[in-house]
């Protein structure tokens, strides 16, 4: 079957020119591909799955934003991305994507503003940096002048995805006075080409430091190998491995799921291969909002099990 002809799916596809440029149309198990390519597998459903996997709606106060921790929040300014991620957690917002009002900003603002034990806002989505350079600077303008705020971090997938719309006018954007993160999501090696690398080290030269995070994905990255090329890869480029994150139970992703046991036996092989630098830090966003939590020590060996947030409560994992 050739990867790239249209198979219907429940969600739409986009892929970046730069990203489709490094897909192998003749290899059906090509790494790439399956990150972004349509699949009829994604057509069915697993009982555990659920539209909202990590429980955003239920700590959701005002549009756009998640207050899950007590000391920090999740900003989703718009939920537009430059890819389409096939097993992404909140692949229920892709079909009609839209972005926060300038009022539906300052709203989500006022509501940090009045919380002083916030200390930290992270812009997630979609994918924050598909916003203008202005309408960004506007934020993190906003973002910098709220005095009780210590860190602006940024996720996206723009910098290795879409790396041509990293301009210096995105980077500028960017800078605070506060402690800014850029935390990049990259799955295999093989994404972190010349312009990938150019685009995060245009963050990395204006002082942003940069982290990753990566998924654990069947058929993309589950392998020691790969793993380690991966991780050893990002330290390379200045960029710390991050998140080692469980695939989420999102509908339609049980083909991308590797089994926990599986995940913690890859960290293993990998703490002996690799410097801790190189290390990530592998986690699980237990379903039903209750956080992210690291599992490589912590869960048990059964894969049906309980994992622990951090009030101490276990929680069935996958849930029944």
């Amino acid at each position: 079957m050739n990867k790239l002809a249209p198979i219907p799916s429940a969600w739409p596809e986009l892929i970046s020119a730069e990203t489709r440029a490094l897909i192998d149309p003749g290899d059906p198990a090509d790494p790439i591909a399956r990150q972004y390519v349509a699949s009829p597998d994604e057509l069915s459903r697993a009982p555990e799955e659920r539209a909202d996997p990590i429980g955003d709606k239920a700590h959701s106060p005002v549009p756009g934003l998640v207050h899950r921790h007590a000391d920090r929040v999740l900003l989703m300014p718009t939920e537009a991305c430059a890819v389409h991620c096939r097993f992404c957690f909140r692949r229920e917002l892709l079909g009609e994507p839209r972005t926060l009002s300038d009022a539906e900003i300052d709203e989500a603002l006022s509501y940090v503003r009045a919380r002083p034990e916030i200390r930290e806002v992270i812009l997630t989505g979609g994918d924050p940096l598909v916003l203008s350079p202005a309408r960004l600077k506007r934020l993190v303008g906003l973002l910098d002048a709220i005095p009780h705020l210590a860190t602006i971090r940024v996720h996206s997938r723009v910098p290795v995805a879409a790396p041509l719309r990293v301009t210096p006018e995105l980077v500028a954007a960017c800078r605070a006075a506060k402690a800014f993160f850029l935390a990049v999501h990259c799955n295999h090696a093989r994404e972190l080409t010349l312009d990938a690398a150019a685009a995060c080290r245009r963050f990395l030269d204006a002082g942003i430091p940069v982290l990753a995070q990566t998924v654990l994905l069947r058929g993309v990255n589950d392998d020691a190998d790969t793993l380690a090329a991966l991780m050893e890869a990002l330290v390379a480029l200045r960029i710390k491995p991050y998140y080692l994150h469980q695939c989420d139970l999102a509908s339609g992703t049980a083909h991308f799921r590797v089994p926990v046991a599986e995940g913690r036996a890859l960290m293993a092989e990998l703490r002996r291969r690799v410097s801790g630098l190189a290390l990530p830090t592998y986690v699980l966003d237990i379903p039903g909002g209750h956080g992210k939590v690291p599992i490589e020590e912590t869960y048990g060996p059964d894969e049906r099990d309980q994992v622990r947030d951090a009030t101490g409560r276990l929680h069935p994992y996958p849930p029944a």
